[in-house]
């Protein structure tokens, strides 16, 4: 028989898989052999049914998140009743997928099982942090102060991500109406001019002939070269977005380039103080909270070195303060400040007023970005331009010459 269980490791992770076993019993034995806590164990359901859970999964975004945390976060602070508080947001809610969803939590409370376990099911939509929040707050019965927190740190990451959109919508037109313009100069313009020239029975100069003979070959294989550029752009788009190793290289890349890279410091920074303060605020420990935090940032560095700040400094007794100092990948102030919190018991308070520093941080520095990205692409534009207008006055010059 298949079962299906839920349940944590050592460090408060959720893990979730399915295994062959004869009883609930033989699967008890199998995690704690594992070392790894029972949250639940449920005959594994069949697979027509598992496209329900991807369904709700798929239709769940940043904005129904929201609204769930900051509704039940309004309901319990002023005293209802979970259930009720769920039957209530069930009634109200008029997206299909968001109400099935609600449905869920609240059969696998009548089942007697934590609250945060539904959404430990589906953790390519609720990330560690989300789960381990509820479940802090579950288990303190701080649950309104958990989802309060969990509604105000997804709302300014969505509010960072506007920002982001926002500012690089005109540099993206640009970059996209500069491809245009390149790609009608050199596939269609310069073949054109490039034909009267070789036809006339001139001599034209070397430099006139290699852009003229560029411009013949793309002319003449526009669409093989079109059909290549648009696979290879889908490739990378895949390789980029939907691989790990793929992931990493971007951020590499992305990272080298000098003002580029200072926006995603800064934005892993950001990420990092608010996660960590908001899981410290609910009573995660240290050890876990920067656990999780280094798997939330999305930055290879600073991941890395969170890890070894939790696993390598806390645990083996350091002080907050000096496993940071050992990190080079977080500036002076930021350790400084670390230092000085965990001196005097607000490190919490700290890290919140340090994303929001950093928030500000964040929308200067892509002003920056923007105001370097803008001329570099009217450069490249100018550059092509110029390159194709030197290839036809220079042997109109020399025509004009020989009269």
């Amino acid at each position: 028989m298949r079962f299906h269980y839920i349940a944590t490791k050592a460090n408060g992770r959720t893990v979730e898989n399915d295994v062959e076993a004869r009883s609930s019993d033989e699967v008890l034995a199998f995690l704690s052999a594992k070392g790894l806590n029972p949250v639940s164990i449920t005959k594994a359901r069949k697979r027509g049914l598992a496209s329900k859970q991807i369904y709700i999964g798929k239709a769940i975004n940043a904005t129904d998140k929201i609204f769930l945390a900051k509704h039940l976060a309004l309901m319990l602070k002023v005293g209802t009743d979970l259930f009720r508080a769920l039957d209530i947001l069930i009634t109200d809610t008029e997206k299909a997928p968001l109400r099935s969803l609600l449905k869920e939590i609240r059969g696998t409370l009548e089942k007697g099982q934590p609250f945060y376990v539904t959404f430990a099911r589906y953790p390519k939509y609720f990330s560690s942090v989300f789960v381990n929040l509820v479940k802090a707050g579950e288990a303190s019965g701080s649950l309104d102060a958990a989802f309060d927190n969990l509604s105000d740190m997804l709302a300014e990451q969505e509010d960072l991500k506007r920002k982001i959109r926002a500012a690089l919508i005109y540099p993206v037109l640009l970059l996209i109406g500069s491809f245009l313009i390149m790609t009608f100069l050199v596939t269609f313009a310069l073949p054109k001019i490039a034909e009267v020239f070789m036809q006339g029975g001139m001599e034209i100069p070397t430099f006139s002939r290699t852009v003229f003979a560029i411009g013949l070959f793309l002319g003449d294989y526009v669409l093989l070269i079109f059909g290549s550029f648009f696979i290879l752009i889908i490739f990378l788009f895949y390789f980029f977005t939907k691989t790990v190793t793929g992931k990493h290289t971007l951020m590499n890349i992305l990272g080298a380039v000098p003002v580029i890279g200072k926006v995603i410091d800064k934005i892993a920074i950001q990420r990092f103080s608010g996660t960590l303060s908001s899981l410290l605020k609910a009573g995660v420990p240290i050890v876990n909270a920067l656990e999780i935090t280094a798997i939330s940032i999305n930055h290879q560095k600073m991941s890395a070195a969170l890890m070894r700040v939790a696993q390598e400094g806390l645990s083996k007794g350091l002080s907050i303060g000096d496993a940071f100092k050992r990190e080079t990948v977080f500036p002076a102030s930021v350790t400084s400040l670390i230092t000085i919190s965990e001196q005097s018991g607000s490190l919490d308070e700290v890290l919140a007023t340090l994303s929001t520093f950093y928030d500000s941080e964040i929308e200067s520095a892509i002003k920056t970005m923007v105001a370097f990205i803008e001329p570099a692409l009217l450069v490249l534009i100018g550059f092509v331009v110029a390159l194709i207008a030197l290839s036809i006055i220079v042997p109109v010059y020399q025509l004009v010459g020989q009269f």
